[in-house]
């Protein structure tokens, strides 16, 4: 497998358990911290590109960049990750 089909597999595979437990927002909060629906995550960063289950974002407050992960249904993201 070549570096690309194996990052892709990774988060296929990533994507497939995020979406295995439909989380609500208490759930993910307990499992991850901060969590965002839609607008507040418009309010909070702005969005640079979406690859599932990750988000590139930059946080609106102090510019740092980093990424999120998101569930499907409903939709809600968390971990922000600094770069």
């Amino acid at each position: 497998m070549t570096d690309r089909t194996e990052v892709e597999s990774i988060r296929r595979e990533m994507t497939k358990n995020i979406n295995a437990v439909e989380g609500s927002r208490e759930y993910l909060e307990a499992k991850h911290g901060q969590v965002w629906d839609t607008t507040e995550l418009q309010q909070e960063f702005s969005v640079e590109g979406f690859m599932a289950p990750f988000v590139l974002a930059r946080r609106k407050s102090d510019g740092k960049r980093g990424t999120l992960k998101f569930q499907h249904s409903p939709r809600f993201y968390f971990s922000f990750e600094p770069e």
